[in-house]
């Protein structure tokens, strides 16, 4: 994404037809959306989208737009532009990683609408040729980016690692997710660089509203299969030992898209995570994790484990048992378990799940700020929340007023005000990347 010129400050409002075309509207600006209020956007929430970024149709979604010769936000169901008259639709843009909405599409849901599926949405606009949408950058390792991602050389060495690992039940799992469903944590095992998944639990503790691998009567289509299996400790560690050795300063993680919590098979994790520090002292091991178990956690980073990924929605109690109806545990456990791996040394991250209008409330933008303060934690990665933004409210039971939305980018900014040594990102960091944080932290 690119920064915009004042100069070009001409945005134009999109709207799609049922087949997906997709048109700009003349004498109509574009408008976003937070916790159900519209609101008129700036040149500065716009940044050119990143190639990686895709345009989605929201169905049974009337696009809203503001007219500024009435000054009023102006709902259309009918394509105000196609000679062919029909209904219209609201567009979307789904970000590439590394990239933050920071308000979503302003619509109106028709009558019996359906779920979003379980992706992101963020408002969007055109000008000059080119389409824009309303993100700030936090990460600008190139990590899932497409272009480094060569298809042929990684079907090559799906061949030569499958010859490597013949009987290794993971390996043909992790040649599923990248092949299959274009994983692009697996096509970075496959292509021997950055992360590598190393994906455990076939089960769960809690009943997430998005999550991507299991979906019960919630009518929600899943992004891709749960496992279904257990690695044993010696196929985890093949796989691991294997990317170590492989990659530049490698991460491998426990916890992905395609399972449930890893902490409910705490042995095979702890076994696996001893066998990897027997073969090599590189890398990073890193645990992606609901955090609901704080002894398991702290066996695993007397173990070895480096690093600890947490994931929330919201640090406030209720609002947090809301999204991820938690079987068996809290977010006290949560807490627990964070103290575990900082009392062991260990790095942990916050992934937060963003919802514009939702993380940027002021109460939830405060309460944040406490919950750094009462863990300690190192870095916190901005991460989208893919899940339909009126549902997620809806759900939540929590609707902001305007007067209490702070802004996406000025709660990032004051946290990194206020917390100066505190890491920020999209992706879980590598050795080396915090070494060099800590070292610029340190010189600041």
């Amino acid at each position: 994404m690119k920064k915009i010129s004042k100069k070009n400050s001409r945005f134009s409002f999109l709207v799609a037809d049922r087949k997906g075309k997709v048109y700009d509207v003349p004498g109509v600006e574009p408008a976003g959306m937070k916790a159900g209020h519209y609101f008129r956007l700036r040149t500065r929430d716009f940044t050119e989208i990143h190639p990686d970024s895709e345009l989605f149709l929201l169905p049974e979604r009337s696009p809203v737009g503001f007219d500024p010769d009435r000054k009023r936000f102006v709902e259309f169901s009918e394509n105000p532009v196609s000679l062919r008259k029909g209904p219209c639709y609201a567009v979307a843009a789904f970000l590439s990683p590394g990239y933050t909405s920071t308000f979503s599409p302003a619509y109106r849901s028709r009558e019996n609408f359906s779920a979003l599926p379980l992706f992101s949405y963020s408002a969007v606009a055109f000008s000059a040729g080119r389409f824009f949408a309303c993100g700030v950058k936090v990460d600008r390792e190139k990590r899932q980016e497409l272009a480094g991602m060569d298809m042929g050389r990684l079907r090559k060495n799906v061949k030569e690692i499958r010859s490597i690992f013949p009987k290794n039940r993971l390996v043909k799992h992790l040649e599923r997710c990248a092949l299959t469903y274009c994983c692009p944590a697996g096509k970075n095992f496959f292509l021997k660089r950055y992360e590598a998944p190393l994906p455990t639990s076939p089960g769960c503790n809690a009943f997430c509203r998005g999550c991507i691998s299991l979906q019960r009567g919630s009518g929600i289509p899943v992004t891709q299969p749960r496992i279904n299996f257990v690695p044993s400790p010696e196929e985890v560690a093949e796989v691991a030992l294997f990317h170590m050795a492989s990659a530049k300063d490698p991460v491998v993680s426990f916890g992905q898209g395609c399972e449930g919590e890893p902490l409910l098979e705490g042995k095979v994790l702890i076994e696996s995570v001893r066998l990897i520090r027997r073969g090599t002292s590189k890398g990073m091991i890193n645990l992606n994790t609901n955090a609901s178990k704080p002894g398991i956690v702290a066996k695993l980073f007397d173990a070895g484990l480096d690093s600890m990924r947490v994931s929330v929605n919201s640090v406030r109690p209720e609002l947090y048992s809301r999204y991820y109806r938690p079987r068996g545990y809290d977010l006290e456990d949560v807490i627990s378990s964070i103290r575990a791996a900082k009392k062991a040394s260990g790095f942990v991250s916050l992934n937060y799940l963003v919802m514009p209008g939702f993380t940027d409330s002021a109460a939830e933008a405060e309460a944040f700020r406490r919950f750094l303060q009462l863990t300690g934690a190192d870095m916190v990665q901005w991460r989208n929340l893919n899940y339909d933004p009126e549902l997620y409210f809806r759900e939540m039971r929590e609707r902001p007023s305007i007067g209490d939305l702070v802004g996406i980018k000025e709660t990032i900014a004051s946290v990194k005000k206020e917390f100066p040594r505190l890491m920020h990102g999209y992706f879980n960091p590598s050795k080396d990347r915090i070494q060099r944080h800590r070292r610029n932290a340190d010189f600041t």
